[in-house]
């Protein structure tokens, strides 16, 4: 009989196991900037070379990506974005959003945004599309869905990269200290449990099926980021409870939109694990990100990055 611990089924966390690595972050970002190519990749974001090739290749296999030959001889590829891939683009405005206001890096105020269709320069907006209204941490609640139910213990290993984040070389950068936070999933995981209302350290590490050692680095990680505080009268053992700042509230339209694409593309046959709902009436929330300039959702082929100089 199997005795490997058996954790909850969530969207997010499977769709981190896909994207929850600092290093495909940083690649993800360099395709929304232009880069097709492995030199353009490389130049782009200051990584490896093994480590670009790897992160690629898992990016192919996962579906994220797709390899197209562009030169016969010698064999050249690249790599484009996939439908799958395309449909991260709601998760990637959310974290420049989040970066906009929050983030302390070259990113925050080095890119204007113009939707092409209307024509403004724009903010990124969450939106619930049932009531057409803007949705926050404040308005939504939840429920447990069809999908819910326990999955095995497992999890792909990976290292840390969070110190490449932002060691990057000098050039176009859309997130920083976001992609530090989606590209660590532990510290995703951590967020993930605090806004369903798990807040002890021990609950924390059973939900996430975290070694203790990695959940009190993260915990202090996140700490130091200003995104969780301890709880009044909890500091001396720091294994009391955490709680949620502004900081880190601002970012739940980021785990909205990776929920929505983990149930795109990773939910039990049943639905989704986790049911969301909106305003006093808890209508279905359903998110969409919108230009704040003409109120319609927004598309990867319909949207122009300009970068300030320096």
């Amino acid at each position: 009989m199997s005795t490997q611990k058996q954790i909850r089924t969530c969207s997010i966390w499977r769709a981190l196991e896909v994207i929850g690595d600092a290093s495909i972050v940083m690649i993800i970002e360099a395709s929304w900037l232009g880069a097709k190519r492995f030199d353009q990749f490389l130049e782009m974001t200051g990584l490896r070379k093994a480590l670009i090739s790897a992160r690629l290749k898992r990016l192919v296999e996962a579906g994220v990506m797709v390899k197209v030959p562009y030169s016969q001889r010698p064999p050249r590829y690249e790599y484009r974005l996939s439908q799958m891939g395309l449909d991260l683009y709601w998760v990637s405005l959310m974290m420049l959003r989040w970066e906009r206001k929050w983030g302390s890096g070259k990113a925050r105020d080095a890119v204007r945004l113009t939707h092409v269709s209307c024509g403004g320069e724009f903010e990124p907006v969450p939106q619930c599309l049932t009531c057409g209204e803007e949705f926050s941490a404040f308005d939504v609640s939840w429920r447990e869905g069809p999908g819910v139910g326990l999955m095995p213990e497992a999890y792909a290993r990976r290292r840390q990269h969070r110190e490449a984040v932002a060691a990057r070389p000098d050039g176009p950068v859309l997130m920083v200290e976001a992609a530090q936070i989606i590209g660590d999933r532990w510290a995703s995981l951590v967020l993930r449990a605090l806004f369903t209302g798990i807040t002890s350290f021990e609950k924390i590490r059973a939900d996430s099926g975290m070694a203790t050692n990695i959940l009190s680095e993260r915990l202090g990680w996140l700490q130091s980021q200003g995104l969780v505080a301890s709880r009044e009268g909890d500091e001396a053992s720091g294994r009391g409870g955490y709680r949620l700042t502004r900081k880190s509230i601002d970012y739940y339209p980021v785990l909205v939109m990776l929920l929505r694409w983990g149930d795109s593309y990773f939910a039990a046959a049943e639905g989704s694990p986790l049911l969301l709902f909106h305003g006093d009436n808890a209508h279905p929330l359903d998110a969409a990100v919108v230009c704040s300039c003409c109120r319609k959702p927004l598309h990867p082929h319909d949207v122009r990055f300009d970068f300030t100089p320096g």
